[in-house]
């Protein structure tokens, strides 16, 4: 099963998923042991299926950090934190977490974009 560990220890996913916002990405920093990797994909690869069909998903892309670590960032698009909690909080989700490596290691968070001008726009 897969390991939590909070990206920001002063505000963890579990404190974010109560807050109403949206759009929100989610950026998840997973770390495995080398010799895992092709099962941490596989894993991805299943809860990314059945994120897909839930209500306010958008989208998602996998990143493997380059050179031999085994360090790996999800990118995932979600209309609004009140969906994304809806789909991480199901039970049929959080069954598929004992799919994962048990030297896989997660780091969650939620970001809501920036509108700085002459750059980016919300």
């Amino acid at each position: 099963m897969v390991k939590f560990k909070p990206l920001d220890p002063e505000f963890p996913i579990d404190r974010q998923l109560g807050i109403d916002a949206g759009p929100v990405v989610l950026v998840n920093l997973f770390t495995v042991d080398p010799v895992d990797q092709d099962a941490l994909v596989a894993a991805w690869k299943s809860d990314a299926q059945w994120m897909k069909a839930q209500p306010g998903y958008i989208s998602t892309q996998l990143h493997k950090a380059i050179g031999d670590g085994g360090m790996y960032l999800n990118y995932a698009v979600w209309d609004s934190v009140a969906d994304f909690r809806a789909a991480f909080s199901n039970p049929e989700f959080q069954a598929h977490l004992d799919h994962y490596p048990s030297s896989a290691v997660t780091a969650p968070h939620l970001f809501e974009k920036v509108a700085v001008q002459n750059c980016c726009t919300v």
